[in-house]
C-alpha cells in the first residue's frame, strides 16, 4: 500500500502523506518516504519539495500499534528510533529546499518529520505537539534535539515534559513554524515560497547554500566558514557563475544551465 503520493509542477514536487485516517508513520510508510526523498534528491528536474498531508491530519505520529509486539526488546526500540531518525536526517540533509505545509495536527513523529524540513508553514486551524511522555516514551525521531535547536532549551523542556498541544500562532511565535496561513491558502502559499527559493537562481548555488546553512549549523563557526569558503570557490568554476555575473553587468536576466 502506498502511504504517499508525488506530484510535480514547474520543478516543484509535492509529497502528500496519505495513510488514512491520521497519516500515521508506520515502518512501511517511513521506508516509502525515505525512498521518495532519495529519488527526488537525484531528480534533476526537481528543485524544491513540499511535504503535506491529505485529510484532516498532517501526521499523527508513529504507528503505536506496531510498538506492542516489540516492547521489552531493546534492539526493537533502537530499530524504531533509527528508522524515524534516518528519514528526518535525510530530509534535513537534502540540498534542495524542503517545505513542510502542515495542514492539520502534527503530533509526535509527525511534528518531528516537519522539524526535519528546512521551512515550515502551518494552517491556522492546525496544532502541533510532542505527547510521547504520556506513553512512557520520549520523542525519538530527533524531536529532543531539533526542537531545542529551533527554539531554546526551556521551550523544548516545556513542550516535551508537558506534552501540551500548541496552536498554529503559538508555533510561529515560538519559532517552530515560520508562518501561519488559512488552510485553503496553505498549498498555494507553500508553492509560492518554494518558487521564490529557486526561481531565477542557479541550482548549483541553491544547493550549496542549503548545504552551508544546514550542515554548517552542525559545525563550529570555524568549520562552517571553511565550508562556505570552499563552496564559494567551487562556484567560481561554474558556467552559471560566469553567466550570472555577466547578466548582472549587462542588466538582463541570466540564462542558467544549472551547472
Amino acid at each position: 500500500m502506498n502511504c504517499a503520493s508525488v506530484e510535480k509542477e514547474e520543478h516543484i514536487a509535492t509529497v502528500t502523506l496519505n495513510n488514512p485516517p491520521a497519516n500515521v508513520l508506520s515502518a512501511a510508510c517511513i521506508a516509502e518516504l525515505r525512498s521518495i526523498f532519495q529519488e527526488l534528491g537525484r531528480d534533476e528536474g526537481t528543485r524544491a519539495i513540499i511535504l503535506t498531508g491529505k485529510g484532516r491530519f498532517f501526521a499523527a505520529g508513529a504507528d503505536i500499534k506496531e510498538f506492542v509486539p516489540k516492547l521489552g526488546e531493546r534492539e526493537q526500540g533502537l530499530s524504531l528510533a533509527e528508522g524515524g531518525q534516518k528519514l528526518c536526517d535525510e530530509i534535513e540533509s537534502m540540498k534542495k529546499p524542503v517545505i513542510a505545509a502542515i495542514n492539520g495536527p502534527a503530533l509526535g513523529g509527525g511534528l518531528e518529520l516537519a522539524l526535519g524540513c528546512h521551512f515550515r508553514m502551518i494552517a491556522e486551524e492546525a496544532a502541533v505537539g510532542l505527547p510521547e511522555l504520556k506513553l512512557g516514551l520520549i520523542p525519538a525521531f530527533g524531536g529532543t534535539q531539533r526542537l531545542s535547536r529551533l527554539t531554546d532549551t526551556a521551550t523544548a523542556l516545556d513542550l516535551i515534559l508537558t506534552g501540551r498541544t500548541v496552536s498554529a500562532h503559538e508555533a510561529v511565535k515560538l519559532g517552530i513554524a515560520q508562518c501561519a496561513v488559512k488552510e485553503e491558502d496553505l498549498l498555494e502559499t507553500a508553492a509560492g515560497v518554494a518558487q521564490s527559493f529557486v526561481e531565477g537562481k542557479s541550482m548549483t548555488s541553491v544547493m550549496r547554500a542549503v548545504e552551508c546553512i544546514i550542515e554548517g549549523g552542525k559545525e563550529s563557526l570555524e568549520q562552517g566558514l571553511e565550508r562556505e569558503r570552499q563552496r564559494f570557490a567551487e562556484l567560481f568554476l561554474t558556467a552559471d557563475a560566469k553567466e550570472g555575473i555577466q547578466a548582472f553587468i549587462e542588466k538582463r536576466k541570466p540564462n542558467f544551465i544549472h551547472s
